[in-house]
């Protein structure tokens, strides 16, 4: 199956807080558009393995992904190693994206940045003929995404391009509550978190509107790359008010 954008992240609920509105807005422009957790978040102190999962499904269709898997990578304890290379290698050769979007380059949770480097690391090694993979007993043909972007998490950083999402916020927020154990959580709940409360909640909106505001627009998500960035048209730029 080829897809114009995969998302790779490495905790079910990432992709959600990061890129969900910029995969829904391509994905209502007909492109094809899915996701790839690395692992279940099974060192997660709210919910269990079982329950994210259902918590994604129900995600994913909100955001109306083409597909979404789960390579059962160890949270927590993944490197970036042959066995995790070759897993995302896989992925990425079996859906052939034309860009993939990543963690954040560098962020609280230690995770994600060793992610991002992961990531797209396996990005340029899918492009290489003598890296061998075969899915379903089938040898894979090489494949390297055009561009690798890595999203905004919790951290700021300076992004290199922003994403008008205005007009899929509100379903993005809904894709994000889909994970009722981590967000929102009633605060009499004994166990609590750093993502659980109502406030980092407000938090990932306030962000979306300071990144909208630097482009005129109501809601944005972030990016940076490692790559410069081309442009065909100056039309396709957003261009705020000065």
């Amino acid at each position: 199956m080829k897809l114009d954008i995969l998302a790779i992240a490495v905790h079910p609920d990432d992709v959600e807080l990061g890129c969900a509105g910029t995969l829904m807005v391509h994905a209502a422009q007909g492109m094809k558009v899915g996701v790839v957790d690395l692992t279940r978040g099974e060192l997660g102190s709210r919910g269990t393995p079982d329950t994210r999962e259902q918590e994604a499904k129900d995600a994913a269709k909100i955001m109306g992904l083409t597909i979404r898997e789960n390579l059962g990578l160890k949270d927590g304890f993944f490197r970036n190693d042959t066995p995790e290379q070759l897993a995302i290698i896989t992925a990425i050769r079996k859906y052939r994206p034309d860009i993939v979007l990543a963690n954040a380059i560098d962020d609280r949770h230690p995770d994600h940045g060793r992610a991002a480097k992961l990531i797209a690391d396996s990005c340029f090694l899918a492009g290489l003929r003598k890296v061998e993979t075969a899915l379903n007993g089938e040898f894979q043909e090489h494949w390297r995404p055009k561009q690798v972007y890595h999203f905004l998490q919790d951290r700021y950083h300076e992004p290199d391009f922003v994403v008008d999402v205005s007009s899929v916020m509100e379903r993005k927020l809904e894709a994000i509550r889909s994970f009722k154990t981590q967000f929102m959580v009633n605060q009499d709940e004994e166990v609590q978190t750093y993502i659980s409360s109502p406030g980092f909640f407000d938090s990932v909106i306030y962000r979306a509107k300071m990144l909208g505001k630097m482009v005129g627009v109501e809601y944005a998500e972030g990016y940076t790359s490692a790559k410069a960035i081309g442009v065909r048209n100056f039309a396709d730029l957003i261009n705020a008010e000065t």
